[in-house]
């Protein structure tokens, strides 16, 4: 006899949830994840109405079930979230440009407004390009970096208040276990953190930081959902992965592993004498730095001079504060055009008037 769920007592199991053991059926599936997710937003306070938030879409399971479930509970429980899709090609032909038609497609499917920004475009190099000068060994710590900037980036051009990334319970836990493999303390402090902030007012979180990546997995099967599930070409040498395989044989051995780790960074402190290093602004692109160079642009000094490992090695190698040949786009700026979006919606939205003249682009002209 089929076993029957164990929440509703009616339909059939179809599903055994890792996290708890529970044997349920696809909708009450589909409700406790929602729900789940839900209390994660309720109970850490992460948006409140009228938030601008950009949803990192990278056309994988992640992004995609997120994407699909930010716009469920938006809808469901009206929280009154303006939504856009946030997506970065890093330039990884066979790969991110498939990828990157996913998103494309998901932006139909959910009625979202899409930005792209490119590596290309921000940094004048592709993944593809600093790979054939670096090799393969070190390029996600490229990878990394400038993603992380780029999302900033896209953000401002967005004029958005808040960034939520895919992050899973998994990712969180694979994060804390390198970073204590590492002994970096500053960086073991902010990753357990659900949300973080960025660039000026940008806050950005993980929504599912407590949601197993295997039920993440299950819920885009079950739902249908559309998605790119091919592995980055250049991930394989990655020293996360490393961790992941770590993290998956402790969860063979004790399925909650992966919340017992999440729960012990949580737990930890740093001891009130050890000093951390303070953040500041890079003096060439105004991002949020402990140097008076940020990483990226340390990295890119590295790949125009032809040593692509300046900043990777741990030898000293002279990066003077000066402008480069080609600098980025100073934050300071992106920060200032954001703002002036910002009083232009504000300005417009307090009109009367549909069709005021104060609503013309550019015009100085006060509503009457």
């Amino acid at each position: 006899m089929p076993r029957l769920c164990d929440i509703c007592h009616e339909a059939r199991a179809i599903v055994r949830r890792p996290k708890t053991g529970q044997s349920i059926c696809k909708e009450c599936f589909f409700y406790v994840f929602e729900t789940e997710v839900h209390n994660t937003i309720v109970d850490s306070k992460l948006f409140k109405p009228g938030d601008r938030v950009g949803i990192g879409a990278s056309g994988g399971k992640d992004s995609t079930v997120l994407a699909y479930v930010m716009k469920t509970l938006n809808d469901r429980y009206g929280y009154g979230l303006d939504l856009y899709l946030l997506s970065v090609d890093e330039g990884i032909a066979g790969y991110r440009d498939d990828s990157l038609e996913t998103v494309k497609r998901n932006r139909e499917q959910y009625g979202l407004p899409l930005l792209v920004v490119s590596y290309e475009q921000l940094y004048g190099w592709s993944m593809d390009s600093i790979v054939a000068a670096v090799g393969r060994k070190n390029n996600c710590t490229f990878c990394g970096v400038f993603r992380r900037q780029a999302l900033d980036r896209g953000a401002l051009m967005l004029d958005l208040d808040h960034i939520v990334t895919g992050h899973n319970a998994d990712d969180v836990a694979e994060t804390i276990l390198m970073n204590i493999f590492r002994g970096d303390i500053s960086r073991l402090g902010r990753c357990t953190e659900i949300a973080t902030t960025g660039e000026g007012y940008i806050v950005r979180s993980k929504p599912f930081k407590y949601a197993y990546e295997k039920e993440i997995v299950m819920y885009a099967y079950l739902r249908k959902l559309d998605y790119f599930s091919t592995e980055c070409t250049y991930s394989p040498n990655a020293y996360r992965g490393y961790a992941r395989e770590f993290l998956k044989k402790l969860e063979r051995v004790r399925p909650s592993a992966i919340l017992d780790i999440i729960h012990s960074g949580e737990a930890m402190h740093v001891a009130k004498d050890v000093q951390l290093p303070s953040l500041d602004r890079c003096q060439r692109c105004g991002y949020i730095s402990s140097n008076s160079i940020c990483k990226a642009c340390v990295l890119l000094e590295g790949l125009e001079r032809g040593i692509p490992k300046l900043g990777i090695s741990r030898t000293k190698q002279g990066v003077e504060a000066g402008p480069r040949e080609t600098d980025l786009v100073h934050f300071e700026k992106l920060r200032q055009d954001a703002l002036e979006m910002r009083k232009t919606r504000q300005k417009s939205a307090a009109c009367p008037q549909s069709a005021c003249a104060c609503r013309s682009e550019g015009s100085t002209k006060n509503c009457s």
